[in-house]
């Protein structure tokens, strides 16, 4: 189900992101399995009996981040995106910090409206580089976002 709520939600991006870094389904059974078994954490909101929206955590020793949050097509603009992210932000007392795509404003937008910041363009390098495991292309157009707890220029 997961599968099914992360592919539909994801074709958002399809024309937005870098047309090198498209791939159908975007995210493979295989790629969910690995960033399961690298410690992203999914919980998911339902309705009815059905997931419509999903939202990871990933502890990161000193950080966490938030990974990996879709909500069904259908049931955008409802909500459902701020319930994850509020339940999700009470599971951890660290910095949080959310990478997503750089040309998904309406993603970024959504983390500001929640009292995210961008971080500067060297620090979202560092950030990405140190936290994830993507492609140069990936932090190329990407953007980190962080909860007011962080600091930037840690000596992290």
């Amino acid at each position: 189900m997961m599968f099914a709520v992360i592919n539909d939600a994801a074709d958002a991006y399809r024309g937005i992101i870098p047309e090198d870094r498209w791939k159908e389904p975007y995210m493979p059974r295989k790629e969910l399995r690995e960033e399961i078994d690298d410690g992203v954490v999914f919980y998911g909101y339902t309705t009815g009996g059905e997931l419509i929206g999903v939202m990871g955590i990933q502890d990161k020793g000193d950080v966490t981040l938030m990974r990996h949050a879709y909500v069904r097509t259908g049931r955008r603009r409802c909500g459902i995106g701020s319930q994850l992210l509020a339940y999700l932000q009470q599971r951890t007392y660290k910095p949080i910090l959310i990478g997503t795509w750089a040309d998904a404003v309406w993603a970024v937008h959504f983390y500001e409206k929640h009292g995210y910041h961008r971080v500067t363009p060297a620090e979202k390098d560092r950030l990405l580089k140190r936290y994830w495991s993507i492609p140069e292309r990936q932090v190329e157009t990407s953007v980190v976002l962080a909860s007011p707890k962080w600091s930037e220029g840690r000596d992290i």
